[in-house]
């Protein structure tokens, strides 16, 4: 296996983007840019729905990405948070964590640090690429918002069209590269050049252009985007270093038939940032840290500890380490080998986290889409569309985890379109669609030996706490996994409009699945023991279907029902099966949605609400995978609203109240985790066990026992734009959520906190330029980590006060 010491700073994607610049853009004047502005508003209409008088652009409500059919926010019967590039812009929504300011339900879990897919009402979401899955990404590397000129937030299971998918919800992005659609119509290219500067040496260069063109008598559209990013970060040990290159083109075959194609190009380097370890209440509460030095396990001192010297250390241990918390474990339970030297007490900054230097997160990401659509008639339209994503991932980190991922997945999926007139009180939109995905997967990772608490944080990694990784060794994986599946769809959706005022939404999909996964055992530290499975080659079904009734009423309410069951493939990081949940019949999840809301478009358009409440659940506890998608029950409500007070003065709000059950630890009545020093209340002093790992079983006698932490039961957000005129705007918001435990056993209380951000901006005709602030009170919080398993030993401190200053330059 090649393992990438280092990171390539790969600029052809600037480069390119930048050679377009200069070679398609003349020397516009005042006048020119302010008619191709214009230009593009128009054609950008076909996409996108714009409230009059709208300056800022923050009122947006299209969502054809949802079902696919021409229908507003309004009109869908789904819980549906639109975010424009202006509002992206505006707000300064860097990564998807922040996608919490303007929607509800999107609270995310720290995935040791990395934004890479949402937590949608409490569970892990899904990630699309113009309606089309992409590879799963748990954390494998942050999802890049900035190529993207709209991003929907779906709570609740994707259309049937779209495949199998997680219930919670799912994000789909619509790549700037959709604008093509507006580009195509223009007499001269456009575009711009914008460099990002901000905190902790943030460092960002990106350029866009597009335009018409042409091959041979064909008209064609384009649009091209790349960025490019050398960052450091507020954390010690980190940094981001990446490349962007996305591109689309729209080719007029004739005028019933065009074409769709692009793709994005993504190589990132930087590293995971698990947080504090040897986490206590005064750690959390005042930034008291526990120091000490564990004991040696490097005998033939090469700088690491190898699996084989760990094995013969724990071989003197005279105590177990398996415990229930806050009954069995005492000062006297603790074996001496696992006892800290030296042991004392500091304070610890939010800076000084589980990094090492050499911990890395390299990953790339190649996507590529081929869409062919015909318009049959005015009533009928056929679309094949076809996708194809690679994903290549290594991480290595020195306290114990390493993986690395090598999958590909390829889609293939003929939609028909049509509507129908069955008669004066009825009318229908129709979609059937056949269609096969086939992944490729071969993923291994190293658990075994993940000690998070023998580092010192205090001090550098050292030998102390430094393990030999499975990914630099090739050898001694906890999983190695080889292996494909094909899954064959068949899906049918109709949207019905009765009476002109009673909407019914009928959907449905049925899947077959081929699967074969193979355990390569000689990559594995440990034998498999009897009877485990370590191949398997199964075939799997699952239905899902989803209907909806809504009502249009007179004053502009649209109350609606939601009711789904939806089969989810349970795959893990890298798009794994494995092959025990292929034996048992496990690889596909059924859950079940029951949502009733209501949404309003009043005042022409100025004033858009929402509110839903929902009750989702996973029905079969065997299906899961403990990473990315957990066996969970999800109940709670939520509401959005954004109005236009003035053309000029926007603001939105999105509240959020969410209880999370975890179903598999009220089933067998005990939940497995990771041990820290709130759980072994008994033992006076923590540096006892901080040279080794506790374990544990936390035990649930009701539903209260049973409730998940880390994810707030209640969140509030208010933003607000207003623009001065003359080119100058401001915009701020605030969100503030409940105090949560980190963990799942509830040993170590999370404050609650409220965020202030705000920002300032002026727009000439060819150049711009802004500030943002965030968190500008400084307000001290964190976010958990995986609360079930790491919650009570690993907790990550978030970002003090940041300023990031952008210029823009038009042409």
């Amino acid at each position: 296996m090649t393992v990438h010491n280092c990171f390539l700073r790969n600029k052809l994607a600037l480069f390119i983007s930048l050679g377009c610049v200069a070679a398609s853009t003349p020397a516009w004047s005042v006048e020119e840019v302010a008619a191709q502005t214009a230009a593009v508003a128009v054609a950008g209409a076909v996409e996108e729905t714009l409230v009059v008088g709208d300056t800022m652009g923050l009122m947006s409500n299209k969502a054809k990405s949802v079902f696919g059919f021409e229908k507003t926010i309004v009109e869908t019967p789904r819980s549906i948070t639109s975010v424009s590039s202006d509002m992206m812009e505006n707000y300064n929504i860097s990564d998807i964590d922040d996608l919490v300011l303007v929607s509800p339900g999107a609270f995310t879990q720290s995935f040791f640090g990395v934004a890479g897919s949402l937590d949608v009402r409490g569970t892990p979401g899904e990630v699309y690429f113009r309606g089309m899955r992409r590879v799963n990404n748990p954390g494998n590397y942050p999802t890049p918002i900035g190529a993207s000129n709209r991003i929907d937030i779906v709570r609740g299971p994707a259309s049937p069209i779209y495949g199998p998918s997680k219930i919670g919800g799912y994000l789909n992005f619509e790549p700037k590269s959709a604008r093509v659609e507006g580009g195509q119509y223009l007499s001269e290219p456009e575009g711009q050049i914008t460099l990002t500067r901000g905190s902790w040496d943030k460092n960002i260069v990106s350029a866009e252009v597009g335009g018409p063109g042409a091959i041979g008598d064909k008209d064609l559209g384009y649009y091209v985007y790349a960025e490019t990013e050398n960052s450091g970060s507020y954390y010690e040990n980190s940094g981001t270093d990446q490349n962007i290159f996305q591109a689309a083109f729209n080719v007029d075959l004739s005028t019933n038939t065009r074409v769709e194609f692009g793709g994005m190009y993504h190589e990132f380097d930087g590293n995971q940032v698990a947080g504090w370890n040897r986490v206590t209440q005064d750690l959390i509460d005042h930034g008291t840290y526990i120091t000490g030095s564990p004991e040696s396990v490097d005998t033939n001192g090469d700088g690491y500890n190898s699996p084989q010297e760990y094995d013969v250390w724990k071989a003197t241990f005279t105590e177990g380490n398996f415990f229930v918390p806050g009954a069995s474990a005492t000062d006297e339970g603790m074996d001496p080998a696992w006892a800290l030297q030296n042991a004392g007490t500091t304070k610890l900054s939010g800076s000084q986290t589980l990094v090492a230097p050499e911990d890395q997160l390299v990953t790339t990401v190649s996507t590529v889409y081929f869409d062919v659509i015909h318009d049959v008639n005015d009533d009928f339209t056929i679309t094949n569309k076809a996708f194809y994503e690679k994903l290549e991932n290594i991480n290595e980190n020195a306290y114990g985890f390493s993986q690395f991922v090598d999958t590909f997945a390829f889609e293939d999926q003929l939609l028909l379109e049509f509507s129908a007139e069955h008669a004066d009180w009825l009318s229908a939109n129709y979609q059937v669609s056949p269609s096969i995905r086939y992944t490729e997967f071969r993923q291994g990772d190293d658990f075994d030996y993940e000690y998070f608490d023998r580092r010192d944080l205090s001090k550098q990694s050292t030998a102390l706490d430094r393990k030999l990784l499975a990914t630099v060794t090739d050898s001694d994986y906890a999983n190695y996994l080889e292996g494909d599946f094909t899954d064959y769809g068949l899906a049918f959706l109709g949207d019905y409009t009765i009476a002109e005022n009673l909407g019914l939404l009928l959907g449905a999909r049925y899947d077959y699945l081929d699967m074969n996964s193979d355990a390569i055992v000689s990559k594995l530290k440990a034998t498999p023991a009897p009877g485990a499975v370590t191949s398997a080659s199964e075939t799997e079904d699952g239905v899902s279907w989803t209907t909806s009734l809504s009502y249009t009423t007179p004053v502009g309410l649209i109350p609606y029902v939601t009711k789904s069951e939806q089969a989810t493939i349970v795959m893990g990081q890298g798009s794994e099966i494995s092959p025990g949940l292929i034996a048992s019949g496990n690889a596909i999840a059924d859950s079940e949605l029951e949502e009733i809301g209501v949404k309003g478009d009043f005042f022409d358009g100025r004033l858009f609400a929402s509110a839903a409440y929902f009750e989702q659940t996973r029905t079969n506890y065997s299906a899961q995978d403990l990473v990315s998608n957990n066996t969970t029950k999800s109940e709670g409500y939520e509401m959005e609203a954004r109005l236009l007070i003035t053309e000029d003065f926007t603001i939105t709000t999105a509240l959020t109240h969410l209880e999370i059950t975890n179903l598999t630890a009220l089933d067998s009545g005990s939940q497995f985790g990771f041990m820290g020093a709130g759980d072994l209340v008994n033992v006076t002093d923590p540096s006892l066990f901080y040279g080794y790992v506790m374990q544990g079983l936390t035990l649930v006698g009701n539903e209260a026992d049973a409730l998940k932490s880390g994810i707030p039961e209640n969140m509030v957000s208010l933003t607000g734009a207003y623009n001065f005129g003359d080119g100058y705007s401001f915009t701020a918001s605030a969100v503030h959520a409940d105090s949560t435990y980190s963990g799942f056993s509830k040993a170590i209380k999370l404050p609650s906190y409220t965020l202030f951000n705000a920002g300032i901006s002026y727009h000439a005709d060819t150049w711009s330029v802004s500030l943002q602030g965030k968190n500008l009170t400084d307000e001290r919080y964190f976010r958990s980590n995986f609360p079930d398993l790491f919650g009570s030993t690993v907790v990550l401190p978030e970002l003090p006060r940041s300023f990031v200053g952008k210029v823009t330059f038009k042409f």
